[in-house]
């Protein structure tokens, strides 16, 4: 049995809309950018939530005002109240909702409001998949992310959590924090592995249109502490599903290596040696299919002027760009060169 927020897509998104309402009651500057990061990607989002927020922000804009007039200091986090100042410089006006276009076969989405997301580990040179959990480094069981669960509960047999994405850049997009309590490094184990193909099997009976995105360790993972990314509503899914690629029984070739897997037991024994190579890697889980991408370890490759570095949706084809000018004259042999930037590692 799943929870009654699986049961389909509408109703998803009405547990994922109440939750984004509940929290701009907040006081936190960090809760409104989660909010208003989460409604700008979301057409419908902030159709319905636009008014609240734009209500809300002229609040917290005034508070500001006042504590820094005052010469006092602001008790926010230091990142919350650097992406806030921004927003205060552009203001709600000068924000554009996310932008979607097509580049041959990659999909282009030019998110404004992301490229106010401070840097995080995913910046960082790695050299190795493994590291221990660090309880004093940032992961998802601090008590400040509490307020910003979408649901926690028992999915499957076992204690799930599911977050907001502070910074979407995927439809309903969450944070999956599987056992958080037992606080696993962001390294895939076989009951991971076998537990996420199970789960996505249940969930794609109900929404078809989800799937788990994963970053090992040195492939752009920001905290290394087990999760998935989730999403649903991605009816077009991504472009590494296309049947046009010679992974799908196509003739194109993709830029990186890409194996693709319908038996959880045959993935699993390809990520093992994924493993034993210490070879960085993306993946893509979707109901009774997993898409493998292996990739360079970040660090050991410089990235194009227009790239903000490359995770799971980059190297599935569905790329984020941060400048409208980029946005607009990316072209397709640009993406498939710095795809293929990636492999030189590999």
């Amino acid at each position: 049995m799943l929870p009654v927020l699986f049961d389909n897509e509408e109703r998803f998104r009405q547990g994922f809309t109440r939750g984004l309402e509940k929290l701009l009651l907040d006081e936190q500057l960090g809760s409104f950018v989660l909010v208003l990061a989460n409604a700008i990607y979301d057409e419908q989002l902030w159709i319905q939530l636009k008014p609240a927020i734009r209500k809300r922000f002229t609040e917290l804009a005034l508070q500001v005002r006042h504590v820094l007039g005052a010469g006092r200091r602001l008790e926010h986090a230091p990142d919350d109240v650097l992406v806030f100042l921004k927003l205060m410089a552009v203001g709600l006006d000068g924000l554009q909702t996310t932008r979607f276009r097509q580049a041959g076969p990659w999909q282009l989405q030019y998110n404004q409001l992301r490229a106010f997301r401070p840097a995080r580990m995913s910046d960082a040179c790695i050299h190795a998949l493994h590291a221990p959990f660090d309880n004093n480094a940032f992961h998802f069981n601090k008590a400040f992310l509490r307020k910003e669960t979408i649901w926690e509960g028992e999915l499957l047999g076992h204690h799930c959590r599911l977050l907001y994405n502070k910074f979407p850049f995927a439809p309903l997009h969450g944070i999956l924090v599987m056992e958080p309590d037992e606080r696993h490094p962001q390294y895939l184990g076989k009951f991971a592995h076998e537990y996420l193909w199970r789960l996505m099997e249940t969930l794609g009976e109900r929404l078809p249109d989800c799937g788990f995105g994963y970053n090992s360790r040195g492939a752009c993972s920001s905290v290394n502490h087990q999760h998935v990314q989730t999403y649903v509503g991605k009816s077009n899914g991504y472009p590494v599903e296309d049947p046009i690629w010679q992974h799908n029984g196509g003739s194109h070739i993709w830029p990186l290596p890409c194996e693709v897997f319908s038996d959880a037991d045959a993935a699993w024994h390809f990520i093992e040696e994924l493993h034993h190579h210490n070879q960085a890697y993306n993946l893509l889980y979707r109901p009774g299919k997993l898409f493998i991408i292996q990739r360079a370890m970040q660090g050991s490759y410089q990235h194009s002027h227009w790239a903000t570095g490359f995770a799971w949706a980059e190297v599935a084809g569905a790329i984020t760009l941060f400048n409208a000018e980029d946005f607009d004259s990316l072209q397709e042999h640009a993406i498939h060169e710095e795809l293929e930037r990636l492999k030189t590692c590999v």
